[in-house]
């Protein structure tokens, strides 16, 4: 069966006075239809900016695609007319942002948002539109929902409007639902009900999801595989549940010891990934981890590593084997953290 997205050799970069920004570097993974991807990295890692370029969202100027294939059920979507790509976001592709406040319009009521996007992929009229509304809101759990279709985002709790936000994105039904780091601003009880609620509406509804974090924690109960990026690159790709049992990438054992673990085995301590990401206008030559990684050598300096095969389905960027090789740093991942 052939897969539902495509992601092949992706590179998206930013034109500003400075120089050129390069967010994505090359990025290439599949999406199979039904599967929930995690895709987790730091603050510019590139992880939003990929799946933007994918949607065709990235503001021009000054930002560019300028080079790959986004293939959607065999459509390169670079390549599709602005119609078209237009018919697909919020009708075959959903997207639901970081920040509801922000992405909801605050002078329109919030039924009438959801129902714009059924009238205009679906062709119901104004009375379908409204009855499909509030069955939505029902199911994505606002209480009272056919008396609330009517109230506007600032009357709803933080964690309410991103409900009303997966209600949008579900209108339509979409095969791919893209989530935009969709708990970041909520409490970790928001945050937990959220994941639940998309889980239980993938099962429900059986599509696929790209699920956007920093958190490898979130992910670990709601992927099926895990994307790691840093500077604009993927670094490894797993399983989830190999890639928290088998991390091969220095860059994920330091994500992974940041982590609160409840095991009575692991100290109370927590690690950090020490230094700062590399500058995306000086891009570096070598290994973009190079500066914080505990396991440089040399050879790291002569070019980016291309990604490996470690195991079916597991690839890691990385020219050492972490499992075996010895620290050439103080950095103290490994002290925390048992691969």
């Amino acid at each position: 069966m052939a897969p539902l997205l495509q992601v092949k050799n992706l590179q998206t970069q930013f034109f500003t006075q400075d120089g050129v920004v390069k967010a994505v570097n090359g990025i290439s993974y599949e999406l199979n239809k039904g599967e929930t991807l995690g895709i987790v990295g730091e603050s510019g890692s590139g992880k939003s900016v990929g799946v933007m370029s994918v949607m065709r969202l990235i503001p021009s100027p000054p930002g560019k695609i300028v080079g790959g294939e986004v293939l959607f059920e065999g459509r390169d979507l670079l390549k599709v007319s602005e119609d078209e790509i237009r018919s697909i976001r919020g009708n075959k592709i959903a997207m639901i942002f970081q920040d509801p406040m922000t992405s909801l319009n605050p002078v329109i009521p919030i039924g009438k948002q959801i129902s714009e996007a059924l009238e205009l992929h679906l062709g119901m009229d104004k009375k379908q539109a409204k009855a499909r509304t509030i069955e939505l809101l029902e199911m994505v759990g606002i209480p009272s929902a056919a008396d609330r279709v009517g109230n506007y985002p600032h009357q709803f709790s933080g964690g309410m409007r991103q409900r009303v936000m997966i209600a949008m994105g579900l209108s339509c039904n979409p095969q791919l639902l893209i989530a935009d780091e969709p708990t970041t601003a909520l409490d970790v009880t928001i945050q937990a009900q959220i994941t639940d609620l998309v889980n239980r509406l993938r099962e429900e509804i059986g599509m696929a999801i790209i699920w956007i974090t920093h958190d490898l924690g979130v992910v670990a109960g709601l992927a099926d595989r895990v994307i790691v990026m840093y500077a604009g690159r993927i670094v490894e790709e797993a399983p989830v549940v190999e890639l928290y049992q088998n991390p091969r990438h220095p860059y994920t054992l330091g994500l992974l010891g940041s982590i609160p673990r409840l095991d009575e085995e692991r100290p109370e301590k927590l690690t950090s990934v020490e230094g700062l990401p590399p500058d995306l206008i000086d891009y570096p030559q070598g290994c973009p981890f190079y500066a914080r990684c505990p396991y440089r050598i040399d050879d790291c300096l002569k070019e980016p590593p291309p990604l490996k095969n470690i195991s079916p389905g597991h690839r890691a960027a990385c020219i050492i084997d972490v499992t075996t090789a010895q620290r050439t740093t103080e950095h103290p991942y490994e002290e925390f953290y048992q691969v």
